[in-house]
């Protein structure tokens, strides 16, 4: 039995079980949908599109991987947005960096909609996308950990799983708003007009989002954790030089944990659309693979977020990442397949096991580590993977080539997935179950 007070007790109690407000959940949620609906919009794009835009003078493979590797140039930016913004979030707070994020990245995906191509204004247009990829991808190195950081410190640990895996659906929702957006202008256009200036439009329409964004965060209050830790987290040492010195093992069980989560969802969207367009397929079948597998992961997540609060983190993330394991190894074979309805099949079963352990992602890393260095090491381990899994799809295609097989690429999952269940089994269980348990004795 507790030595605390029956008033103690009660108080902890209703910490333990605190629910966020409905506008906190909203305001997290819509800037990870935004990050999300970006990305999957410029890697879509980039796939379909950019090749002919901007690289019309390449051959199709060769003007495909330098369209992608603009897509990996984002991706390595987002360590050192990570960094930067992780330190104004750990030292000015988490709902005024997010407020910043939020029109940065919106700001640079509009200005993409509204660029001139190759044929415009010659090599200036590849260069100003690669800028504009670049900024973008430093502002996303800030927001993802930032919206479940800040969903997550407004919920007890109780709720924590849940209350997160709001954060979560921006993943799925962005994935899914994207690919429809694009899938819409493909079903309804002529191959002429979308590459005249279809692709332009999902592009254009990411302005809603920031509006939305913007109007919530605002409406918002900062968290109740870095409101205690306000004044101390000013006048504290520089979270990133502190995060090295008091919490470097779990930012390396942190960043082994992530490896599955970014190589898995960028071979089961961005890979599997360029595989499938350079295979001859309709640009439509890698669409609706993505479109189906997003929607279904929208129940998955709001079902193991919960349920990671009752049974605990890491069993939920080993069962995802085995089950991806297990689906590498047939994944582009049913692409292959020659049937349209199995790659359909292939893509949207990657993202619903995928979205299982991807659902409590959120409240893991941010358990993980101290209130002090959080934003800052939440925000690293994910964006330094994500850095490398940025090179993916130019990887994977140029393993395909060299090897006439899609079967290095297959290997490369897995080699990802044994890497996480291994920092998976290592790292600490982070949830509240223990507490939860104590404050009902």
């Amino acid at each position: 039995m507790s030595n605390l007070s029956q008033e103690q007790r009660a108080k902890e109690a209703v910490a333990l079980n605190l629910r966020p407000p409905r506008k906190v959940l909203w305001a997290g949620t819509i800037g990870n949908t935004l990050e999300f609906y970006d990305f999957i919009v410029y890697g879509s794009i980039a796939a379909l599109v950019f090749n002919t835009v901007f690289f019309p003078s390449f051959s199709p493979v060769a003007g495909t991987l330098m369209a992608l590797s603009t897509f990996a140039a984002g991706f390595l930016a987002r360590p050192v947005g990570a960094a930067f913004f992780g330190t104004l979030g750990d030292r000015i707070g988490r709902r005024q960096t997010l407020m910043l994020t939020l029109v940065i990245m919106g700001g640079s995906t509009f200005l993409v909609g509204i660029l001139p191509t190759f044929d415009q204004i010659g090599v200036a247009a590849p260069l100003m996308l690669v800028v504009l990829r670049i900024v973008q991808g430093a502002a996303l190195g800030g927001e993802w950990g930032g919206a479940v950081i800040f969903i997550g410190e407004h919920a007890g640990a109780s709720q924590r799983g849940r209350a997160t895996s709001f954060a979560q659906l921006g993943s799925p929702a962005g994935t899914l708003l994207a690919n429809g957006v694009v899938l819409a202008l493909v079903s309804s256009m002529s191959n002429e007009q979308f590459l005249a200036w279809g692709w332009r439009v999902p592009f254009l329409l990411s302005a809603a989002l920031v509006v939305v964004g913007l109007y919530l965060r605002l409406r918002a209050e900062e968290t109740p954790v870095f409101e205690q830790i306000g004044q101390e987290a000013k006048n504290h040492r520089i979270p990133l030089i502190e995060l090295f010195r008091s919490s470097w093992r779990r930012l390396f069980l942190a960043l082994g944990v992530t490896v599955v989560v970014f190589a898995s969802y960028y071979i089961f969207t961005t890979v599997a659309l360029a595989h499938l367009k350079l295979a001859g397929a309709p640009s439509s079948v890698g669409l609706y693979g993505t479109v189906i597998g997003a929607a279904v992961g929208i129940p998955i997540i709001l079902l193991v977020g919960p349920a990671s609060d009752r049974f605990g983190r890491k069993p939920i993330i080993v069962v995802s990442t085995i089950l991806i394991a297990v689906l590498s190894l047939f994944f582009f074979p049913l692409l292959d397949s020659g049937s349209n309805q199995m790659a359909i099949l292939a893509i949207a079963l990657g993202l619903a096991l995928w979205s299982i352990g991807y659902g409590v992602y959120g409240a893991f890393l941010t358990e993980l580590f101290p209130p002090e260095v959080r934003y800052t090491g939440v925000s690293l381990s994910y964006q330094v993977i994500g850095a490398v899994a940025g090179l993916l799809p130019v990887v994977s295609l140029s393993l395909t080539e060299t090897f006439a097989s899609t079967w290095p690429v297959a290997i490369l999952l897995i080699g990802a997935a044994l890497i996480s269940l291994v920092a998976t089994i290592i790292a600490p269980e982070t949830s509240g179950r223990k507490a939860v348990h104590a404050s009902n004795n």
